[in-house]
């Protein structure tokens, strides 16, 4: 690839990265480092939606994110195993992108696909690096992987502070119309999920309030890496 991504995120289903990590990929991207956005489902399982709609959405979240690519992988909703087949499947990815840094989801939470996404992220990152294992494209491994939270919660090792990119963040949210909250649509058209009632829209901002408060800005998003961070500056890492 001649331009290879810088970073790539990771969801089960097309907006869990914008739910759930949004306002940092859209940072990313401002701060101008080509950014991309993976689902491994095309979502098909969901109570609200098609394929198609969800496709749609997909890709003007990730227009108003400002990435440089987005895709769908065809992993099957509401089964996606971390077997040899799917671990193939998200090598090929990373080794045609290339990028420095990858997102996924954390392990711990609730919903199975989710949790198969992260252990299936880590073990192919791990596994692309391997030059006997023949694709397309030649070996490659990220050099790392972080974590967004989900419902479940965690010790971050990092919060990033999301305040400017809040609102962009949401735009990318509600460019899900079948998925989240929508005022316009009528209460009989489609059924009622857990993502689409007015309080769990209202639990968005109140995560990044929450995690915001922790950094004292206005909204933040936590992260969690499994190996030390390296710092070459301490006092620009711990004095704003």
């Amino acid at each position: 690839m001649e331009n290879p991504l810088d970073v790539l995120a990771f969801g089960a289903h097309p907006d869990d990265v914008e739910l759930m990590a949004g306002g940092t990929i859209i940072k990313l991207a401002r701060l101008g480092y080509r950014v991309g956005m993976i689902s491994l489902t095309q979502g098909e399982m969901g109570t609200r939606g098609t394929p198609q709609q969800r496709a749609q959405e997909f890709a003007e979240a990730a227009r108003i994110m400002g990435l440089a690519m987005h895709k769908m992988l065809d992993m099957t909703d509401g089964f996606v195993e971390v077997n040899r087949e799917n671990k193939l499947k998200v090598i090929a990815e990373i080794r045609q992108y290339r990028p420095a840094l990858l997102f996924a989801p954390y392990w711990e939470t609730r919903h199975p696909d989710h949790a198969n996404c992260s252990h299936l992220v880590r073990e192919s990152v791990f596994l692309a690096g391997l030059k006997k294992i023949k694709t397309e494209h030649p070996h490659f491994r990220p050099q790392k992987v972080a974590y967004y939270c989900e419902h479940y919660l965690f010790k971050p090792s990092f919060i990033v502070d999301t305040s400017d990119t809040f609102d962009e963040r949401m735009q990318a949210i509600k460019a899900y119309k079948s998925q989240v909250f929508n005022p316009d649509m009528r209460v009989e058209d489609e059924e009622k999920t857990h993502i689409s009632s007015p309080a769990y829209f209202q639990s968005i901002i109140a995560r990044a309030q929450f995690w915001g408060g922790k950094i004292g800005v206005a909204c933040g998003e936590p992260f969690y890496v499994r190996e030390p961070l390296r710092v070459r500056d301490p006092f620009a890492l711990l004095i704003k």
